[in-house]
């Protein structure tokens, strides 16, 4: 089950874990410091991520960060330029944390999809998301989803 962060701990989420995968993405999680009430999380160049203490459901805000920081902030391979809208990197990252949460089995789907919906409205795109955005979003859920996962033990390692 996942854990509530009221307590000051991240969320567990089971089969999935936020140190291996962040790690592996090279993507560093820091002190959340703005102060407005209406952010849930924010991505920096340079790797650099935060989730407000107070988000209304961290998992899916951190993923949708960890999108941003991939799809947008980087030097990767996934990265777009500044040039692209920002309805677009907005629908984008939330895509990729709809699809992590419902990989895992977490709440949030349905606050994701109005998102979504929102951002296409606003945006002009016609309720559609492009070809290229869509390859962008499963190839950054499925990158997010495989960093955190551990590794199969081979039978040399004790696993049966």
């Amino acid at each position: 089950m996942v854990r509530s962060v009221a307590d000051g701990r991240p969320p567990l989420i089971p089969e999935w874990n936020e140190q291996k995968a962040l790690g592996a993405l090279t993507i560093q999680r820091v002190e959340f410091e703005d102060l407005s009430g209406n952010t849930q999380g924010y991505a920096k160049r340079g790797g650099k991520i935060a989730v407000s203490p107070i988000a209304a459901l961290p998992h899916k805000t951190l993923f949708h960060e960890i999108a941003h920081s991939l799809l947008h902030c980087g030097d990767g391979d996934l990265s777009d330029t500044e040039n692209t809208p920002h309805d677009v990197r907005e629908v984008e990252a939330e895509a990729v944390a709809l699809l992590c949460c419902e990989s895992l089995g977490l709440p949030g789907a349905e606050f994701s999809r109005g998102y979504i919906q929102a951002f296409l409205k606003t945006g002009g795109q016609g309720q559609a998301i492009s070809e290229r955005s869509a390859q962008r979003i499963f190839h950054a859920a499925d990158q997010i989803l495989r960093a955190g996962r551990p590794q199969p033990q081979s039978a040399e390692q004790g696993g049966n």
